[in-house]
């Protein structure tokens, strides 16, 4: 992701960073249209549940990067699968940080379901991210989270 250059005192937004919300809102209010365990009261709520999404996904992406770093830079097999682990447990344990945010700062407004209903939707977030972005030839490397 590209990121314009740093103006001081502002916190660096691309163009990409805001197509993905505006993506991350249609999915999430087309998942409360039609999953009854996602549930949103507001179209507001669904907008600031979207940028939530977004600033978690991207530090998972994050994470994930640089944990997928240290297995590639890992000299010995054991320090390889100590770090497939790490990475196992950071792509399980990060849909239950989602769900554990969302229940924290919207009290019962937004509800993204369980495990698996957080799990679908994070991937369709990022499958749909991937098509817009690869559509209007931004990098779109698509990264799991």
């Amino acid at each position: 992701m590209s990121s314009p250059t740093p103006t001081p005192g502002r916190f660096p937004i691309s163009p990409a960073d805001v197509v993905d919300v505006f993506v991350y809102v249609i999915v999430l209010n087309l998942a409360v249209e039609y999953f009854p365990a996602v549930i949103s009261e507001t179209f507001t709520m669904s907008l600031i549940t979207a940028i939530l999404l977004k600033l978690v996904l991207e530090l998972v992406v994050w994470v994930k990067d640089r944990v997928k770093r240290r297995i590639k830079q890992a000299p010995r097999l054991i320090g390889k699968v100590a770090g497939v682990a790490v990475l196992w447990a950071l792509l399980i344990g990060s849909k239950f940080v989602v769900l554990e945010l969302v229940a924290i700062v919207f009290a019962g407004q937004v509800k993204l379901g369980g495990f698996f209903a957080v799990t679908a939707l994070i991937v369709g977030l990022l499958l749909a991210r991937a098509g817009v972005r690869r559509l209007l030839g931004v990098d779109a490397g698509m990264a799991s989270a």
